[in-house]
This record gives C-alpha cells, structure tokens and sequence, in this order.
C-alpha cells in the first residue's frame, strides 16, 4: 500500500498536466492505482468485507471497471478460482518473479475490485501467486469451473462484454501481461548490394483455449489494430501501426 504522501505527489503530478501513463512510468506506481485515487485518496482499510456488486437485487458493475476488465483479462489468462473452506473462494494469479511491475499492478487491481477484502502474495520458485480470498469471485468470474479453462466453454456474460467494449485496452493489457510478450524480432536485407540486418518489434499472444483467442482478437478488431493468427495457439500483431497502438497502450511487461 502506499502512503497519503505518495499517493498526493501523484496526484500534483495529474494536476500539472501530466497523463496517468506518464505519471505511471516516471513514479513506478500502477495506473489502476493512480486513477483509483483521483476518486479516492484515502488508503483502503481491512474493516469489513464489501458488499458484492453482483448479488444485490439490482445487480451493478465492479466499483472499478477499468480495474475488472485488467483483472479478468489476467484471470483469463494465469488465474484460477479455488474453493477454500465455509463458502470462501480465494482467486489466485502466478506472476513470474521477472516483471515485478506487473506483480504490482495485479495486486493494485485485485484490491480495486474486492477493497474490503485483503491482497497477500505467495512467493514460490521463480512467481508470485496474487491472492485474495471472497465469497464472491464466482460472481465477479462466472467462467469459473471444473477443469482447465481450454476444455470448456469460455464466453463473457453481457455485463462482462459491456465493460470490455468500454475498456477495451485495459482488457488487452490483462491478456498481454498473462499469456502474451512483446519481442523484438530480426531479419537481414540486401541494401545496395551489402547485406543488412533490420529489427522490428511485435506482440504475440498465446492461449489453449479458441475461446480466450477469439476474446482477444474480437477485442482488438474494436481498437483498430490488425492481427495475424501464426499458428493455433498464437495470435501476432506485428504490423508497424498496430505495434505502435499496442506500445501506446499496452507496452512490454516491466
């Protein structure tokens, strides 16, 4: 968590004109947390459980779509949801040790979507499981099932698909962060008779599951970036445009 003094020198930097990607990279803290603040200032407490959005009479979005559709692009991609004891769920996401930026930003979601229910990390050999026990992730993910994701049926719920049309990238950076990367890859060219090597960046995406595929892609044809499928599994974005929107908006893992 950080403290009110933190959390104020982001805001000043908001203030001054700067936007919350800028701001992100030059502090180090997670845009879901930046933009979460500009709502609310205050560090979250532990006090009570909140309520569940989804199991009211008039069953409402997450507090923080924008958070929800990073999260359910993660939990498309590394997460699981696993009964504990006494009707609690705890929703677990493996982040590789490698991108502790992403560690953050997974835990500063989970915490946006759930903010009266604690986020802890489990260290294990080379990733971190972000971790947070509910009695509602059922709710929040009703992809939730028996078996692994790829060998059942995955498709959004109306609410889900409206929070993904109006957040679109941040549902791509959920799907990139989890099961995706951004490479640079080389060739050579024969330039006036002297051969030589010219490197491009792309994004790749890789997935079992021709549903979470079908997400991803559907998803990018809504932001206008073009895409090839390479192979069964992988989905590459490699045209000079599109990896131009795709650095904009989603960037390397950090």
């Amino acid at each position: 968590m950080y403290d009110l003094d933190t959390r104020k020198r982001a805001l000043d930097l908001i203030a001054q004109g700067f936007s919350q990607n800028s701001v992100s990279k030059r502090t180090g803290i997670s845009r879901a947390a930046i933009r979460s603040w500009q709502t609310r200032i205050e560090p979250l407490g532990w006090n009570r459980a909140a309520a569940c959005p989804r199991c009211d009479g008039l069953p409402s979005d997450p507090e923080d779509p924008a958070a929800y559709a990073y999260l359910l692009g993660l939990y498309l991609g590394d997460g699981c949801i696993s009964y504990a004891r006494r009707g609690v769920y705890f929703l677990r996401i493996t982040c590789a040790d490698a991108w502790p930026g992403l560690i953050d930003a997974c835990a500063e979601a989970m915490q946006l979507v759930r903010p009266g229910n604690k986020v802890f990390r489990v260290q294990r050999q080379g990733c971190q499981n972000v971790t947070c026990h509910s009695k509602h992730w059922p709710c929040f993910f009703p992809q939730h099932g028996p078996g692994k994701k790829h060998d059942r049926k995955i498709a959004l719920e109306p609410w889900q698909q409206k929070i993904v049309d109006t957040h679109p990238w941040e549902f791509i950076r959920g799907l990139i962060h989890s099961d995706g990367c951004r490479i640079t890859n080389w060739t050579t060219r024969l330039v006036a008779g002297e051969r030589k090597r010219y490197e491009y960046p792309r994004y790749f995406f890789t997935n079992l599951s021709a549903d979470i595929l079908g997400l991803f892609t559907t998803t990018l044809d809504h932001v206008g970036v073009d895409w090839r499928q390479a192979n069964r599994q992988n989905i590459s974005v490699a045209r000079r445009a599109s990896v131009a929107l795709m650095d904009a908006h989603v960037g390397p893992k950090h």
